[in-house]
C-alpha cells in the first residue's frame, strides 16, 4: 500500500499520512466519509462543515475551480487564541501591563481580511501595522478603537508622517518606527508645524542571529534596524528639539517565521537591555514591540526546520512575558506594553486554496509485454529477457539491464537501424521492469543507493488547474513548503503517488515537495482518477503573503475568491464571492487594449470573406468566439 505500511487503511491512518493533526493546529480532521473537515469556532461554540460542501456551494455559485476559500471563523479564532494566550501569561507571571497586538498589512491586503480582522479584533483592541502609505490609508479608515495601536513601519516621506500625525490629533495610538534618523528631523518639523506630539519608536538592530530561512537577514547583517551609534543621535537630536518625551517605545524583528524559540528569548532578552539604557537616557518609553516571528508549523514536524516550529503559541507568549519581567523587575523599571506584529500565525490558517485534478501521466507501460518477434534485435530480445528475470533477488541487476538495453534501443532508433514501433515496445518493456523493482523495494531489508530514490522518480504527475506562480508563489521563490492533501475520497486508500504540475509552460510550475511531520517528501499519496467525477485537493496555509505577491505568469490571473463564515447553527453563509480575472483584465495589466485587439482580429476575419475562406456567418460566429474568450475565465474550464 501507499503508506508502506500493514495497517489496515482508515481515516485514521489518512490523517497521520498526511499529517493533518499536526499543521492543522486542531482546525481540521477527516469524516468518516473521507472528507476533509474544518471544526470552525462560532459564538454557539465549535461547528464542523466539510470542504467539500463548501465547494460544491461555490460551484452552485458560479465559481469554478481553481478558488481560495477564506474561513472567516478561522482569523477569529487566531486573534482570540492570541490575545488570550498572552493575557494568560501575564496574569499567571503577574505582568503589570497589556498585550497589543498588530496586524502587518502587507502579509494579507485584501479587503475582507483585513476589515474582519479590525472588526473581531476591536475586542481586544488589537491593531495594525502599516509599511507604506497606502496601508496607512487602509488603518486609518478600519480602525475605531483609540486603544489599538498603528504601526509606522518602512521608510516615511512628509505625507506619510503627516497622515500618521492626524491620527495622532485624532487621539490614536499611531507610532513612527524610525528606521533611518534622517526621518526624525521630518518628524519634529512635521510635528510642530501641526501642533501635535508625535508617538516615535525606535527600530533596533540586534545582534541575535535566528535559525531558519531569514538567518542570514539577522544580526550584524539585517539590512532593518539601527547601529548604537544612530540610537544616540537620535535621543540627542529629540533631546535638542525638546522631544525626547515623544519616543514611546522600541521596536525589533528578528525574522518573519522563527522556529526556535531559543531564538526569540535571545533577541526579547537583548532588547531588553537598550529598553533599559533608553530610560536611562531619559526617555519615558511604555511600549516594547517584538515584531513578528511567530511561525506557523507549516510540516507539523514541530522541529527547528525552516518550515516548522519547536514551540507552542502558549510557550511563546509566556517565554516573552517571562523574559521582559526578569530583565526589567532587578532593576525597578515599570513593564511596558508588550506588542507584536504577527502575520503569519494570524491568517495563514484562514485560507485554503481548492484545485481539480485535468489528468495524470505515469511512467507505467501502456500494456502488458509480449514477447517479441524471434528475428528481432539482440537489444530488443535482451530487454525482454531482463524482464522476465526480476525477482527481489536481481533487482539492482535489472535495473541495470533495462536503462542499458532502452539506451541500447534508443541509439539503433537515432541510427535508422530499428523501426519507431520497436522502440515504443522497449520503452514499454522497460517501464514494466522499472515498476517491478518498485514493487518489491518495501520488501528489502536494505536498498541498493541507486534504487532509493526510484519510487519518486516513477511517481506520477498529476496535471492540476491552478497556477503556482499565481497561487502559490513562495512554493517556487523560497521553496516554502505548503500541506496539500485531496478534501475527499479519503477513507479510500490512496494508492499512487505523484507530484503536482500546473498549467504554465514552466518547468518550475509543479509541487514536488510536501509537508509532513517526518519531514518534507518529494511525493504525494493520491487516488485513481474516476472517469465523470472531478479529484479535488486543496493547498492549506496559505493566507499570508500568498495572495498578494502572485504574479501573472502565462497570463493566469488572480482565482475565483469566496469568504466563507460559519454561522451558530452551523450553516455556511457565503459572505462575499469574486470572479478571477478575465482574459480581458490580464491582457489590460500588460498594456493591451483589448478594443483594439477585437478590432485588429475583425479585419482579419474580414479579409478571410474577401478572400472567400469563410461566410460572412461564420464570420460573425468566429468574432463572437473570440469576444467569449476575451470574458472567460484564465484557467481550464470544463
Amino acid at each position: 500500500m501507499t503508506t508502506d505500511s500493514l495497517i489496515p487503511w482508515s481515516t485514521k491512518l489518512a490523517e497521520e499520512v498526511y499529517g493533518l493533526n499536526q499543521w492543522g493546529a486542531d482546525y481540521l480532521s477527516i469524516s468518516s466519509q473521507g472528507e476533509v473537515m474544518v471544526q470552525l469556532p462560532t459564538e454557539a461554540g465549535i461547528r464542523e462543515v466539510s470542504l467539500l460542501d463548501i465547494s460544491e456551494g461555490l460551484r452552485q455559485r458560479g465559481l469554478e475551480m481553481p478558488v481560495m476559500v477564506r474561513i472567516e471563523n478561522l482569523i477569529d479564532g487566531q486573534i482570540t487564541s492570541l490575545n488570550e494566550s498572552f493575557a494568560k501569561a501575564i496574569s499567571e507571571l503577574g505582568y503589570q501591563a497589556p498585550y497589543r497586538g498588530a496586524f502587518p498589512i502587507k502579509v494579507n491586503q485584501q479587503s475582507h481580511v483585513v476589515s474582519e480582522i479590525a472588526r473581531f479584533g476591536n475586542r481586544y483592541h488589537h491593531g495594525l501595522e502599516a509599511g507604506s502609505k497606502a496601508e496607512l490609508l487602509i488603518a486609518m479608515s478600519m480602525l475605531d478603537n483609540r486603544e489599538s495601536v498603528i504601526i509606522c513601519n518602512g521608510y516615511k516621506d512628509e505625507e506619510f508622517i503627516d497622515l500618521g500625525l492626524q491620527m495622532r490629533k485624532l487621539g490614536f495610538k499611531c507610532f513612527f518606527v524610525v528606521e533611518t534618523p534622517a526621518e526624525v528631523p521630518v518628524i519634529i518639523q512635521r510635528a510642530k508645524a501641526l501642533d501635535v506630539e508625535p508617538y516615535i519608536g525606535l527600530r533596533l538592530k540586534l545582534s541575535t542571529q535566528v535559525d531558519g530561512h531569514w538567518a542570514e537577514d539577522s544580526g550584524d547583517r539585517s539590512i532593518f534596524g539601527l547601529s548604537v551609534t544612530q540610537l544616540i543621535q537620535i535621543v540627542d537630536t529629540l533631546r535638542d528639539a525638546d522631544m525626547l518625551s515623544a519616543l514611546k517605545l522600541v521596536h525589533f524583528h528578528l525574522g518573519s517565521q522563527i522556529p526556535n524559540i531559543r531564538n526569540i528569548r535571545d533577541g526579547v532578552r537583548e532588547a531588553c537591555r537598550y529598553y533599559v539604557e533608553l530610560i536611562n537616557e531619559g526617555a519615558p518609553l511604555g511600549y516594547l514591540d517584538l515584531g513578528g516571528g511567530l511561525a506557523v508549523d507549516y510540516d507539523g514536524s514541530s522541529s527547528t526546520e525552516g518550515h516548522s516550529r519547536n514551540y507552542s503559541q502558549e510557550e511563546y507568549c509566556v517565554d516573552i512575558v517571562e523574559t521582559v519581567k526578569e530583565s526589567l523587575d532587578p532593576l525597578n523599571i515599570p513593564h511596558p506594553v508588550l506588542v507584536s506584529e504577527s502575520g503569519r500565525a494570524t491568517v495563514a490558517h484562514t485560507s485554503v486554496l481548492l484545485f481539480n485534478i485535468l489528468d495524470v501521466s505515469r511512467f507505467m507501460p501502456t500494456h502488458e509485454p509480449q514477447a517479441p518477434e524471434e528475428e528481432d534485435n539482440d537489444a530488443i530480445l535482451n530487454i525482454w529477457t531482463a524482464y522476465q528475470s526480476v525477482s527481489p533477488l536481481t533487482l539492482q541487476e535489472s535495473y541495470n539491464d533495462a536503462i542499458y538495453y532502452r539506451d541500447r534501443v534508443r541509439d539503433l532508433f537515432g541510427r535508422g537501424d530499428i523501426s519507431l514501433r520497436q522502440r515504443a515496445y522497449a520503452e514499454n518493456v522497460s517501464l514494466a521492469i522499472l515498476q517491478k523493482i518498485v514493487k518489491l523495494l518495501p520488501s528489502q531489508k536494505r536498498l541498493p543507493v541507486e534504487l532509493e530514490n526510484l519510487p519518486e522518480q516513477m511517481a506520477d504527475i498529476y496535471y492540476a488547474n491552478f497556477s503556482v506562480f499565481q497561487s502559490l508563489p513562495d512554493a517556487w521563490a523560497i521553496n516554502q513548503v505548503f500541506p496539500v492533501m485531496p478534501i475527499h475520497r479519503l477513507q479510500e486508500e490512496p494508492t499512487r503517488r505523484a507530484i503536482i504540475a500546473d498549467l504554465t509552460c514552466d518547468c518550475d510550475g509543479k509541487l514536488d515537495l510536501f509537508a509532513h511531520p517526518d519531514g518534507a517528501k518529494e511525493t504525494l499519496p493520491l487516488h485513481t482518477l474516476k472517469s465523470g467525477e472531478e479529484y479535488l485537493l486543496g493547498v492549506f496555509l496559505v493566507g499570508a503573503y500568498q495572495e498578494t505577491l502572485g504574479d501573472l505568469h502565462n497570463l493566469f490571473g488572480d482565482t475565483n475568491v469566496a469568504s466563507v463564515r460559519v454561522q451558530p447553527d452551523g450553516s455556511i453563509e457565503y459572505v462575499h464571492e469574486l470572479n478571477g480575472d478575465t482574459i480581458s483584465d490580464v491582457l489590460s495589466y500588460v498594456e493591451y487594449d483589448t478594443k483594439e485587439l477585437f478590432t485588429r482580429f475583425r479585419k482579419t476575419a474580414e479579409t478571410a470573406v474577401k478572400e472567400g475562406r469563410i461566410t460572412i456567418q461564420e464570420r460573425q460566429k468566429i468574432l463572437a468566439a473570440f469576444k467569449d474568450g476575451l470574458e472567460g475565465y484564465t484557467y481550464f474550464e470544463r
